[in-house]
């Protein structure tokens, strides 16, 4: 009994049945809405919860620091100058007492709708930061039945730092399973995609967005923000040495982004709404040290007429409005520092060779804004098999010094790797064939192009066949300007590798001893007919 017992508390302390609990009540609920509207309630919750547990826990720190301070937390006097309108010096946010999860928590099933929708109001109305994070009225516009709200709620209230550990990433993986439950149900063409977390690790750390400002046109979720200040902690342990900057034309996403970024505490700028990136640039003229994107693969519709004779491609051609791959290229080289600016992101693989993109990929390469193409295995992204290709501007090739190493110049050289063969790493639960990215992979990816940025370098001798190869430019244009990396590095046919004659000679001798043994056993035969008073003809 006590086994059982204990078999059962640790499945429902398990992060991923809690969550399929969430979205198959929600699914199973009256009223709940869309797809769209679930999420947008699940996700909502998840932050009340999240936001709620992090003003407690700042509480409790307080009270013990007065403790400390020989200071009696439970004074009446102590309690009006220190807790009523509480100031905490991590990012906490002061919550309302209607806002707070303790108090939700216990609101009877009838009155959860108005008390949810009460805190929101709360929320947004005595915080500037966190206003525009979520959707107010939800919970009482879907009106979910008395039963199935409380049941989602007392599934949330178990998504606890205090159950789970200090898990540096609780917060991301309960974004995560909602955002790729979306990313399912939306189409190719919409480009809905959840970035691999190893995927923005790689990015991350080959470009180094240590300080100075990150930028990311798309920015989804705010993954891209995130993991770099997971990086930039690793590496440096302070991320207020970074200013985040994004958009995102989707009205959820662009909400998720800013719950998401407030709750790690990450000061940012995503403009004062969501919208489109070319239609409505919200940070034209802004110049960045980094820029980290995964814009929506092969994006068709996103032409408008009035962007014809637009600044981002005057030194260039309009793109083609049938896809906006190389519209993304030329607005993220738009907001690059002109002296120094960096760029990683995400691009499916027919950019590298487009025959309508000639043009504007030729003078990229002429004009020395490429610096790396990293082609990766197709099977990292769980939501799509498209083959996609991470590619690095930069607008200093000329060499110095770059954080803590010496670069040398790399002027008209690209440097290609290939590494669509680093397929052993499997990625559990997954019912297709999806693999990731481990630590030793991203870091052996990052020392083949940190070695190849080094002073000491011969860039013209730099290659691993199969893997790597450095590139000039007269020999891409031979090519035809293509940057398909098969193009360049160079393929062993593993056959040649055969030693012929010794391979001619074994197979040879094998076929003597089988037509010996075939003679053998014929001779035996005939023998053993003749025994018996038989002739062979």
């Amino acid at each position: 009994m006590a086994v059982k017992g204990k078999k059962k508390i640790e499945k429902a302390l398990n992060l991923d049945t809690i969550l399929f609990n969430c979205r198959d009540y929600l699914r199973a609920a009256r009223n709940s809405g869309s797809f769209f509207e679930k999420r947008d309630m699940m996700l909502t919750l998840v932050f009340l919860r999240f936001i709620g547990e992090k003003y407690e826990d700042g509480v409790e720190k307080l009270k013990q620091i007065l403790i400390d301070q020989g200071l009696d937390p439970d004074d009446e006097n102590i309690r009006a100058a220190f807790f009523d309108d509480a100031s905490f010096a991590d990012g906490t946010y002061n919550l309302p007492p209607e806002a707070r999860w303790s108090k939700i928590i216990n609101t009877p099933a009838p009155q959860l709708n108005v008390a949810l929708d009460t805190a929101l109001h709360s929320i947004a109305t005595n915080s500037k930061e966190l206003k525009g994070c979520f959707v107010e009225g939800i919970f009482t516009t879907r009106n979910l039945g008395a039963n199935d709200i409380k049941k989602i709620v007392d599934e949330v209230n178990k998504i606890s730092h205090k159950t789970f550990g200090e898990e540096k990433d609780l917060i991301g993986r309960v974004y995560e399973y909602f955002l790729k439950e979306f990313a399912v149900n939306a189409t190719k063409e919409e480009g809905e995609y959840y970035t691999p977390h190893d995927v923005v690790q790689l990015i991350a750390t080959m470009i180094e967005p240590f300080d100075g400002t990150l930028y990311d046109p798309c920015c989804g979720s705010g993954g891209m923000f995130i993991q770099s200040a997971d990086f930039v902690r690793t590496k440096q342990g302070d991320i207020n040495g970074i200013n985040v900057y994004g958009q995102e034309k989707e009205a959820a996403t662009y909400r998720l982004a800013k719950m998401n970024l407030a709750l790690r505490g990450i000061s940012h700028n995503l403009g004062g709404t969501y919208d489109s990136s070319f239609t409505h640039d919200l940070h034209k003229g802004l110049y960045f040290n980094y820029i980290m994107a995964n814009p929506p693969f092969n994006l068709k519709g996103w032409y408008d007429d009035n962007l014809k004779n637009d600044a981002r491609w005057a030194d260039y051609v309009t793109p083609p409005d049938s896809n906006a791959n190389y519209a993304w290229i030329l607005h993220i080289l738009s907001h690059l520092k002109p002296r120094d600016g960096v760029a990683g992101f995400l691009l499916a693989n027919g950019a590298l060779n487009d025959s309508d993109t000639l043009a504007i990929r030729q003078k990229l390469i002429q004009n020395d804004k490429v610096e790396a193409i990293i082609v990766l295995p197709r099977e990292l992204f769980i939501t799509t098999d498209i083959s996609v290709t991470l590619w690095i501007l930069n607008q200093n090739k000329r060499g110095g010094k770059y954080h803590d190493r010496m670069l040398r110049n790399r002027e008209h050289e690209i440097l290609f790797i290939d590494l669509r063969t680093w397929t052993e790493n499997p990625v559990k639960n997954e019912s297709k064939k999806k693999v990731r990215l481990i630590t030793e992979q991203i870091e052996k990816a990052t020392e083949i192009y940190h070695t190849w940025q080094s002073e000491g370098t011969d860039g013209s001798h730099y290659e691993v066949p199969e893997l790597y190869r450095s590139v000039g430019v007269d020999e891409i244009e031979k090519k035809g300007w293509t940057l398909t990396p098969s193009k360049y590095i160079e393929f062993i046919d593993h056959d040649l590798e055969i030693d012929y004659p010794k391979e001619m000679a074994r197979i040879q001798k094998e076929m003597q001893e089988v037509l010996a043994a075939e003679k053998q056993s014929q001779r035996m035969l005939e023998e053993a007919f003749r025994g018996i008073g038989y002739g062979i003809e």
